[in-house]
């Protein structure tokens, strides 16, 4: 028996992301900009410069990992169908991670920017289990 007969697979499959479907999930980044609009709260109601300082510093750790959640989901998870299905999608993908930025709640305390990013997060949400319904 050939070595290259054993060795061969029995079976060939594809599948259309890298892992399973699963671990993606625009949940984990809603949750991180759930902490942006608490701490922009939090900070409001404090005056107290050092609690503060650790709350900015904190907001913006956060905001990072909003953008790291939604670049997974917009590079790995979304493919070229479903750019196709939804032509909004690289938008709204632009659109909330510059709402996770120094430009948005990254840069600013007001609680409204964190709900403009939060907004932005649902409308890429509904799509995405839109996609896993399909």
């Amino acid at each position: 028996m050939r070595l290259s007969r054993i060795l061969k697979p029995r079976f060939v499959v594809s599948a259309h992301c890298d892992l399973p479907c699963g671990v993606y999930d625009p949940a984990q980044a809603r949750i991180e900009a759930e902490s942006i609009k608490a701490i922009d709260e939090k900070y409001q109601a404090n005056t107290d410069p050092e609690f503060r300082t650790r709350a900015l510093i904190i907001k913006e750790q956060r905001a990072e990992l909003v953008k790291h959640h939604l670049w997974v989901l917009w590079t790995d998870y979304f493919k070229p169908a479903h750019f196709e299905k939804y032509p909004n999608l690289h938008t709204l993908f632009n659109e909330a991670t510059k709402l996770a930025g120094a430009s948005g709640a990254k840069g600013s305390t007001d609680a409204a920017k964190a709900d403009e990013l939060l907004q932005k997060i649902d409308e890429i949400a509904k799509i995405f289990w839109e996609t896993k319904q399909a």
